[in-house]
């Protein structure tokens, strides 16, 4: 069955504002907590998309941002 093209179009405005709100929230938290330990960040960035609402994040996605921020230098 093909899906009908009008849906995608509906549905991407939806999916761009989502995706702005966990952008919004990841965003400080990289520049905030770069290279601090995991479980920290990991709280941070839960905290950071619940302010956002964007709290609907596959735990998955929010591990690896978490993973990736802890794993990045700090910035000088």
């Amino acid at each position: 069955m093909a899906a009908d093209p009008s849906e995608y179009d509906k549905s991407m405005p939806i999916v761009a504002a989502h995706l702005a709100e966990v952008e919004r929230a990841v965003q400080p938290i990289r520049t905030s907590h770069a290279g601090r330990p995991y479980a920290e960040v990991h709280q941070a960035l839960v905290e950071a998309l619940q302010a956002e609402d964007a709290q609907r994040v596959v735990p998955q996605v929010v591990e690896q941002f978490a993973r990736q921020i802890s794993e990045s230098p700090a910035s000088q």
